[in-house]
């Protein structure tokens, strides 16, 4: 009688143990917390796309879903959505978008088109190259590289980016950094002083959105190339951009969630009505935890593409939901 009691208490106390171990992988699976404790994990991703709708002739959604068992919270469904692409459809230019849900490792990818112009957001790309290159040398940032990090991200300082594209090793150091990180669509510009061209040249550097969210998650999920305090130390900048540059992806978010982000703007010709405007974020809030990315070109005015941008990303908030 004591054996046969010993064993059914040893197979009682097994079933606790493994109920104890769901209920653990439930309950830290989705924490959704501000990095660096951000707990998504990288996650094997299958894809699989659809038709575009009528109205988006110019338009593609992709969604790329993980596994349930790295991500246990449920497939979203496709937050651009045929509102999206018919809103896009009467805009003049081309826009190119793509979000990453934190959430369920799920990535769309909006429109069709070539790799464009960043502008000003590529100094992310420095910022992180910078950052990365420090961390390898085992050297801090210096009061000298804050001060210019700080300008050139917050308030999108040209000379302050010039000063740091040339102390990571110009376009070879980004391109080495982007090689790293795994971007397969970004080309840094091969001058700084173009001719014929009145501005900064690394700004006629060209990527995809799906590259830009590469950096982003670089920023908010672990990774080789940057330490939780690089990540944590490159998102403050991003969330204390000064107020007027605030547009773009925060289209519709809520005062009360987290956005941080990095716009730019570039006009494409002297009589300036070909404009560049590009939006790049992470957004956190609402139960909502996703990276966006907008890439504009053929913008009229620069404002145009700047409502073009937070009208879409105004869809995408809603879309989270």
């Amino acid at each position: 009688m004591r054996a046969s009691t010993t064993a059914v208490l040893a197979v009682a106390g097994v079933v606790l143990l493994i109920a104890a171990g769901i209920v653990a992988v439930f309950t830290l699976g989705g924490s959704g917390a501000r990095p660096p404790g951000h707990s998504a994990a990288a996650a094997t991703e299958a894809v699989s796309s659809g038709a575009p709708s009528a109205a988006a002739a110019a338009a593609t959604a992709t969604a790329t879903a993980s596994s349930p068992v790295a991500r246990p919270a449920a497939s979203h469904h496709d937050p651009f959505g045929s509102a999206a692409a018919s809103y896009v459809s009467r805009r003049n230019g081309v826009v190119l978008a793509a979000v990453y849900d934190l959430r369920t490792g799920q990535t769309w990818q909006f429109g069709r088109g070539q790799p464009q112009d960043e502008a000003s957001v590529v100094k992310l790309d420095v910022l992180e190259t910078l950052l990365a290159e420090r961390g390898r040398s085992g050297t801090e940032l210096s009061a000298s590289d804050r001060t210019l990090a700080a300008q050139m991200i917050e308030d999108s300082d040209n000379d302050a980016a010039t000063s740091l594209w040339d102390a990571v090793g110009g376009a070879s150091g980004i391109r080495s950094f982007n090689t790293s990180a795994g971007l397969g669509d970004t080309v840094p510009s091969s001058c700084v002083n173009c001719p014929g061209f009145p501005w900064p040249g690394w700004g006629l550097s060209t990527t995809v959105p799906a590259d830009q969210l590469t950096l982003l998650r670089a920023l908010v999920e672990p990774n080789s190339l940057l330490t939780n305090t690089e990540r944590s130390y490159a998102l403050s900048l991003m969330e204390n951009v000064t107020p007027d540059q605030r547009w773009g992806v925060t289209g519709g978010v809520p005062d009360q969630a987290t956005v941080a982000l990095k716009n730019g703007w570039l006009p494409l010709d002297s009589a300036n009505n070909d404009w560049q405007i590009n939006s790049v974020g992470w957004i956190s809030g609402s139960g909502r935890d996703y990276l966006i990315a907008v890439l504009t070109t053929g913008n009229p005015t620069e404002q145009y593409g700047i409502d073009s941008i937070d009208q879409l990303a105004a869809m995408v908030w809603n879309g989270m939901a």
